[in-house]
Order: structure tokens, then sequence, then C-alpha cells
């Protein structure tokens, strides 16, 4: 099946983008379309040995289509403006809400699958929980701007359930950590940053609790390794793909009752000491955290509890176990941080 498969993958040149380039290529995908803006030379090694077919500028992409009309098999929208300290909304509006709604509707003319990317962002400070159940995008109330125009899209989707893909999924990422971030800069997982922090003074730096019931580096989030990440959304593309095929491949086939929104995390919340552990034990060095005032302009609008509901997934038929913290961080320390390595 994956030698001929033709695949699209947008924001290929970022972190979860261009991990998911190279495990497709480890599953011996390579006939790959690459969208991104290509420009930034931080985000070039992040493609450095994948395989693929050629690169299209991400303005120029719905152009391109209109020019070669590729026979597309899947495509994987994985482009974002993701900057959560980013405030000016039109910027959002246009790359995650606009973009994103035309590359839906392009895969509705063509019949193409689809998995693209929405955020726990969209759960804001979790009152209604982390359910990832159609009925509550309608209530969530984001805490910023990014946010805001993730589950803007989710909610645009949800209305065009008489016209959708003909097999297609949105995945509410939660906390995402890995390889190829090194471009991120402010953005990058609380894992990056602590390694460099600890490899440049022997110690770490984590925010105070503000938030009654917390107690300083004990907010909670639902941290999520980045191959575990990749494992889902091909596991989902394969099952799509058999699904095109009508093939009779029992429960690895995707039926189109599955199609919706779903969360991506380990449904396990842990905290941020427990995160920062794991780094101090794989470099041999004692724990040292100091603890610091969370900088202003978040502070009205930090998570301190994030945990996925992972039942729907379960139920879809996805089975694999999910890295703990403690197995992800050291592999990433290990494997790619301190030698430097890409994904």
């Amino acid at each position: 099946m994956n030698d001929q498969k033709l695949i699209v993958v947008t924001g290929a040149a970022g972190f979860i983008g261009s991990c998911m380039v190279g495990y497709l290529n480890k599953k011996g995908f390579e006939n790959l379309i690459l969208v991104d803006e290509f420009q930034e030379e931080e985000k070039e090694l992040n493609l450095h040995q994948k395989k693929y077919l050629v690169r299209v500028e991400r303005e120029d992409f719905f152009e391109w289509l209109e020019k070669e009309n590729p026979a597309i098999d899947f495509i994987f929208h994985l482009g974002a403006r993701t900057d959560t300290t980013e405030f000016d909304y039109a910027i959002h509006e246009k790359l995650n809400v606009e973009y994103s709604k035309n590359i839906w509707n392009y895969c509705c003319k063509k019949n193409i699958p689809l998995i693209y990317a929405s955020s726990a962002a969209t759960y804001g400070g979790g009152e209604l929980g982390y359910k990832d159940d159609h009925e509550l995008v309608e209530k969530l109330k984001p805490l910023n701007p990014y946010g805001v125009s993730k589950n803007e899209f989710d909610k645009w989707v949800l209305r065009k359930i008489q016209n959708t893909p003909p097999e297609w999924c949105g995945l509410k990422f939660f906390n995402v950590y890995g390889p190829n971030e090194y471009h991120k800069a402010r953005m990058a997982s609380v894992v990056f940053h602590s390694f460099n922090q600890i490899k440049a003074t022997g110690k770490v730096k984590l925010f105070r609790s503000h938030k009654e019931g917390y107690k300083d580096g004990e907010q909670l989030r639902d941290f999520i390794y980045i191959e575990d990440v990749c494992n889902v959304m091909c596991w989902m593309m394969e099952g799509m793909l058999k699904a095109r095929l009508n093939e009779s491949f029992g429960q690895g086939q995707w039926a189109k009752e599955k199609n919706g929104i779903y969360n991506l995390g380990t449904g396990k919340a842990r905290t941020f000491i427990d995160l920062v552990t794991p780094i101090f034990e794989t470099l041999n060095l004692p724990v040292n955290i100091e603890f610091i005032d969370m900088p202003m302009d978040i502070r009205d609008k930090y998570q301190y509890f994030t945990e996925a509901d992972m039942n729907k997934l379960t139920a879809a038929g996805y089975s694999y176990a999910f890295s703990s913290v403690e197995k992800g961080v050291s592999g990433y320390v290990k494997n790619y941080l301190q030698p430097q390595q890409y994904y």
C-alpha cells in the first residue's frame, strides 16, 4: 500500500510536521508533497535527509493544486500559526481558520481523506473538562487567540457535517515534546528549555504557582511524546486508506462513523517536576529546581491542569501504549538533545 500513495503534509518543516514526514519515511511512504514556508533556515535541518517528491510554498499551494491536479491519496494538515503569545487574532484567523477551510473544501471536492491539527488550547481553563465530545465544542472558551482560532475551525467543521471529506479526523494535540523543535524559540517545549538550562547552569527554572491548590512546579499537564503522536496519525491514515480500497481488513479499516474530533494526549496528567526530573537523571545530575514568577502576560491565561480523556480513541480501536514521561523524556535527551540530532 505504501509505495504508490501520494500524501500531502502541510506544516512539513515545523516540529510535528517534519517528525511526521520522518515517520512516514520510516513506514515506507516517500511520495510526499511538503507544504510550508521554506525560507526559514532554522527549519531547514528538520527536513535534512527526508525523502519526498516536491516542496510547495504555503501561499502557492492552492494555485499549484489547480495547475498540477495531482491524484492525492491523503492530506495531513498540520500547518498553523501556533504562537499562543500572538494576540493579533487576524493572523490566526487567516492561517488557522481560513486556510484550513480551503484545505477542507479541497478534500471534499476531490474526495480525499484528511487529518487536521486542532489543539488542547481549545479547552481553555478546563472548566468543562477535557472530553472530546462534539456537543462541548460550541461551549468552549479558549484563553488565547490561537486556541480561539482552533476552536472556531472545529465549530465550522461540525456545522459542515453533511459536506465532509470521505474520512476525516481533527486531533486535539495536548503538550507535545520531542525532536525537531530547535527552531521554536519561546514556544519550544519545557523539556527543550530545561535541558538547555541544565546544561548551562546545572539547574532549571520552573514557574511558581499563582493559584490556590497547586504547589510550585506541580501544575499538571498531559505531556505526549512526538513519536506517539505520529503513530496515532499513521494508524488512522492506514485505516482510512484501507477504507478507500474497500478491502476487508476487519478492525484495521476505518469506518465513517469514526470520523470526528479526537483528543491526542496520554490520558495521564503529570507535574512539571515529573517532567524535568528525568532530564537530570539522564544527565547524571542532582535535581536542582529554582521557582520563578510567571510572566504577567500569560498569568491570567495559564492552564493549571490538562488531561486528555482518551476513551474515544480507544473505542475507535487504538490499543498501543503511550510513552511515560520518564521514558519519553529520557529518550528525547539521550537520542536527540545530547547528540543534537534530528528526527
